[in-house]
């Protein structure tokens, strides 16, 4: 029996974790007390989600497709068409491929692609559920090997508004508190986290603050389970978010509670803000317009003392960012922390929670179109990832690297989408599971998984930690694919370990200089880290991290949205929203391995309210596309008119109801928010 530390392998809380193994088999996982990001604790996935490391379903070997062969064999070289004599059958879709053949094999492609096309009409998603080291390398192979800008992460269907938002006005796009800084707050602020389901670690921390005398607000278009524990709850229309934020910045404004040496200090831009928001119309006056939602109004004004009489920690998920102003709604959560004083000190700032395990680290390190590691501007900017689907769509994009991302599943428009792939020459995808996507691929790559690895992630309060591999098996890392095939084009990446790419980024990436892997054994570090290894608990205690130190006050004004629109007019439309359930993460392509987190939930289910009547099961219907039959749930938890439904299980087509409408600044597609049909299916069971 062995004990190893390391970190989860699903969410963006990055709980500490100990995996008692045997015979090389996971068979427990315990929490490690006293854990920095856990507290200590961990939730069902964490304990029970273990079992996709040792899956017999798992891919522990290469991939190339029938179609891919017999389409290219004849341009192949000689010296690769005799070796073809080295694949074998492995299902009706793929051949299974030695390692150096399936190198070899993308390489040639990936060569005979940027022989024929410009570099542009190639590039990479990925990487968030990997380690920085991966994802540096990965965004480093994308730029500089193959010659594009065009290098993504899955940080474009959540937290990329958040990035966005942060930066215009304090200049850091990242969580400014620590975790424990619940507890050392006294108004929580919860605005479209689901967070009991989505980071139940963090639902823990807010449940004990609760019990200590914190104030919880909560805010969402449905009833959540967090809402259990808040003193004010506040149920909001479809796409209300930032009517109800500038809302409260005008309730502040208008009587003068806003922290005037704060914002003379440490701020500019204020007095135009200011002028701006008083002359603002959509206010919360129109909450009383909307039948079912005049109590916001009365809210509000609460609401506005609470958060300017107390040290208040701002807190949010997907249900802002997933919008078409997403952006603007978390920069209006930053108008409220520097209006009100509540960033640079203990106990107070702004916390996005942050999705994937490692998807702080991967934008970070550069996996983004826009930034290079450390959040340089590059010479180029390149494509975002609805950007390259729609070039593929246009035939007008030829190869795509994709890792740990299953595009063809957790993205919207999934119907474009898949008629988009086929216009590729070549999609490469590494992965742990044959997904939906490599399903749809050329060459698939099984690799480790970070239970298996040595590797630092970082969570969603800047802090790194190193995973220790408590397995083995003879899997490439994902590095070390990349740095294959790299060396078959232009060998320039000669790195040994992850240690050694760990090593050279940060190099690059200020924000982790001081960290080193003997360092992060001893403790996991919060960045930015100085170079005696010293690291940073929370942010701005000084300075913003803007240009001139300042914060900056930005105000955009609210554009009255569909369902706000049909209300004032009496017309009622379902709208439906989306979400993870506890037992399940993302794709659900780890999760569903372990029976016990399947027993819990095998199934996305709709719930509707009880006022409607549709029987056990229905089909949803956009004008993009429609859904599978969904069984269904009646519940008081959603008003009437409202859906929700998780996105979980590929086979039920959640993501094609939803199409191309996004943040306009950072294309983050409208998650949250679609007009539906219900189709009835009562003779129908599932």
């Amino acid at each position: 029996m062995k004990n190893t530390k390391t970190v989860c392998a699903y969410c963006g809380v990055g709980c500490e974790v100990e995996l008692q193994t045997q015979d090389n088999k996971i068979i427990k996982a315990n929490p490690v007390k006293n854990g920095y990001s856990s507290n200590g604790d961990l939730c069902i996935k964490g304990k029970e989600g273990f079992g996709f490391a040792n899956a017999t379903n798992r891919l522990t070997t290469n991939l190339i497709s029938y179609k891919f062969i017999e389409k290219n064999a004849p341009n192949m070289p000689f010296s690769l068409q005799v070796r073809l004599g080295n694949l074998f059958e492995y299902d009706h879709t793929f051949y299974e491929a030695p390692f150096s053949l399936a190198v070899d094999i993308t390489a040639w492609k990936i060569k005979e692609i940027l022989n024929n096309y410009p570099s542009n009409m190639v590039g990479g998603i990925g990487g968030a559920r990997t380690s920085v080291e991966n994802a540096w390398l990965f965004q480093k192979f994308i730029r500089e090997t193959l010659k594009s800008a065009n290098v993504d992460n899955c940080a474009r269907v959540c937290h990329a508004p958040s990035l966005s938002g942060l930066k215009m006005s304090i200049g850091e796009g990242a969580s400014s508190a620590s975790f424990d800084d619940i507890f050392k707050s006294e108004v929580l602020f919860i605005i479209g986290s689901n967070t009991t389901q989505a980071h139940p670690i963090i639902a823990s921390r807010i449940i004990k603050a609760k019990k200590q005398g914190k104030k919880i607000i909560v805010i969402d278009v449905r009833e959540t389970m967090i809402m259990k524990f808040a003193d004010i709850k506040v149920i909001l229309p479809f796409e209300a978010n930032l009517l109800f934020l500038n809302s409260i910045a005008k309730e502040i404004i208008s009587n003068n509670l806003q922290n005037h040496s704060f914002i003379s200090d440490r701020c500019i831009n204020f007095d135009t803000y200011k002028n701006e928001v008083l002359n603002e119309t959509n206010d919360k006056t129109l909450f009383l317009k909307l039948k079912g939602y005049e109590e916001i109004t009365s809210q509000i004004s609460q609401i506005a003392k609470l958060i300017t009489q107390n040290k208040t920690l701002f807190i949010w998920g997907l249900g802002i960012t997933e919008h078409l102003d997403g952006t603007e709604a978390v920069n209006a959560i930053s108008n409220l922390a520097m209006m009100s004083g509540n960033l640079g000190e203990e106990g107070v700032g702004v916390m996005p929670l942050r999705g994937q395990n490692n998807v702080q680290g991967c934008c970070d390190v550069g996996c983004l179109p826009y930034y290079l590691p450390d959040y340089q501007i590059p010479t180029k900017i390149g494509l975002m990832t609805p950007q390259m689907i729609e070039e593929m769509a246009n035939d007008k994009f030829k190869a795509l690297f994709v890792m740990g991302e299953d595009l063809t599943h957790i993205h919207t428009n999934q119907t474009k989408i898949h008629k988009a792939i086929n216009n590729l020459e070549l999609l490469v995808t590494l992965d742990l599971f044959i997904n939906d996507v490599a399903r749809h691929s050329d060459i698939v790559f099984g690799v480790k998984s970070s239970y298996e690895k040595y590797g630092v992630y970082v969570n969603a309060e800047r802090r790194l930690h190193l995973a220790i591999p408590a397995i083995s098996n003879d899997l490439p890392d994902d590095w070390q694919v990349i740095q294959a095939i790299e060396n078959k084009i232009h060998s320039n990446f000669n790195y040994t370990s992850s240690e050694d790419i760990f090593n050279a980024l940060t190099k690059e990436v200020s924000r982790f200089r001081g960290a080193t892997y003997d360092r992060l054994k001893v403790k996991p570090l919060q960045w930015p880290i100085d170079s005696d290894g010293n690291d940073t608990p929370y942010l701005h205690k000084v300075k913003f991290s803007t240009s001139d130190g300042r914060g900056h006050f930005h105000y955009r004004p609210y554009v009255i949205r569909e369902q706000i629109k049909n209300l004032l007019d009496n017309k009622y439309k379902f709208y439906l929203t989306t979400g993870r359930d506890l037992h399940h993460y993302n794709n659900a392509s780890q999760t569903q391995q372990s029976q016990k987190l399947l027993k819990k939930y095998n199934d996305d289910i709709l719930l509707i309210n009880p006022m409607h009547d549709f029987g056990d099961s229905v089909i949803l219907k956009s004008k993009y596309g429609q859904t599978q039959p969904l069984k269904v749930k009646y519940t008081n938890k959603v008003k009437p008119y409202t859906l929700y439904t998780t996105f979980h299980f590929a086979k039920n087509h959640i993501n094609y109801l939803f199409g191309d409408e996004a943040d306009e600044k950072v294309k983050t597609a409208r998650f949250k928010s679609i007009e539906v049909e219900i189709k009835e299916i009562r003779c129908m069971t599932k």
